[in-house]
């Protein structure tokens, strides 16, 4: 989910920057200079909203919703983790036995004392 929303997320934005960088600005023209109004514009001077102005401001929006839904996945806790979610006892490890060096006998524990016999 979150690798086809990074996907989505990186297309909108380079289709962004395109289309902005495609617009001319608005007083790009001399004849917007004096008030005359531009050649391309069908509406006057106001001008209607032009097919890139629109697809502009549909790529801002699925641009703003993408952000926006990566924010909030990212703030959740993974479901898959390097660490455990409960930590487990730690068990002991076996005693090792003293091994013998060579020519000196193995150290043994001193015997428990012995308590008397009743009779």
């Amino acid at each position: 989910m979150i690798a086809f929303l990074v996907t989505i997320h990186i297309i909108v934005s380079i289709a962004l920057i395109i289309i902005v960088l495609l617009q001319a600005g608005k007083g790009a023209e001399m004849g917007a200079t004096f008030g005359t109004g531009g050649s391309q514009s069908l509406f006057g001077v106001g001008g209607g909203a032009t097919f890139l102005s629109k697809l502009t401001t549909g790529a801002a929006i699925v641009f703003m919703l993408t952000s926006l839904t990566l924010a909030y996945l990212s703030s959740k806790p993974s479901s898959t983790s390097i660490m455990p979610a409960t930590v487990k006892p730690a068990t002991t490890a076996p005693q090792k036995q003293a091994v013998p060096q060579q020519g000196k006998p193995a150290e043994t524990a001193p015997a428990a004392p012995q308590q008397p016999q009743k009779k």
